[in-house]
């Protein structure tokens, strides 16, 4: 399978560099560049599944280059931003872009909104699924983890997109089925490279990912509360509890 191609147009060579290896290393094919003049140039040769826009070139916006993009055709286009102004979000998704991302992104977020914004044009092909290994695909109602390639997607292939932590905190769980898991254990397992933990905080990333993971997130199916010794993950439908 050709891998997906995703041009990245960033001013800034470390941002550029850690950018080509996070994609390489989740099976994309990337091709940098550091101005709009490069894209230019290499788009004339060069078949692009999606492209990565830094909103702050060096001495140019990347909003007018997303807007000649659109205005040519219909190549997804994923906004980069250093900023935390909500207009440039708004001004970037009104100009054509298709997501918007602040830096500093979770690199785990970055590779789901791309392969998303692919599926969505119909360039499911192009992304990257583990093969011959669908005994590390666990069914969870309507969802199935992909252990190998650690994705959560919809039955129609939608990305969830889960942070870092919260995959962990699942990952966690799906080593350890039907098996009650005191907080604290989880505490160590999660926190471990979190600063400020608390022990109120895995309450907090258990109702997160429940929302995310969960039909109905009040009455969890699989990730239910053991009142006074923790938290179990029933893989089997043995019923909701909270």
């Amino acid at each position: 399978m050709n891998r997906a191609k995703i041009g990245i147009v960033d001013d800034e060579v470390g941002m550029r560099d850690a950018l080509v290896a996070l994609l390489i290393e989740n099976h994309f094919d990337p091709v940098p560049m550091e101005s709009s003049a490069d894209f230019l140039v290499i788009r004339k040769s060069v078949d692009l599944d999606l492209v990565l826009i830094d909103l702050q070139l060096n001495g140019e916006s990347g909003l007018e280059l997303a807007m000649d993009i659109r205005s040519k055709g219909d190549l997804p286009i994923v906004m980069l931003s250093g900023h935390g102004d909500e207009t440039d979000k708004i001004v970037g998704l009104e100009v054509g872009a298709d997501d918007y991302l602040l830096k500093p992104f979770n690199p785990r977020e970055l590779i789901a909104r791309i392969r998303a914004v692919l599926r969505r044009y119909g360039k499911g092909a192009s992304v990257p699924m583990a093969s011959g290994e669908n005994d590390q695909n666990i069914a969870l109602g309507a969802l199935v983890v992909d252990r190998i390639n650690k994705i959560v997607s919809t039955t129609d292939g939608d990305e969830v997109p889960l942070t870092n932590a919260e995959y962990r905190l699942l990952d966690f769980f799906l080593d350890r089925p039907n098996e009650i898991i005191p907080r604290v254990d989880l505490l160590a397992e999660i926190g471990s490279d979190l600063t400020r933990y608390m022990d109120r905080t895995i309450d907090v990333l258990i109702l997160r990912l429940r929302r995310k993971i969960e039909e109905n997130p009040s009455k969890p199916v699989h990730l239910q509360t053991r009142r006074g010794q923790g938290y179990i993950f029933v893989t089997e439908n043995s019923g909701p509890n909270h």
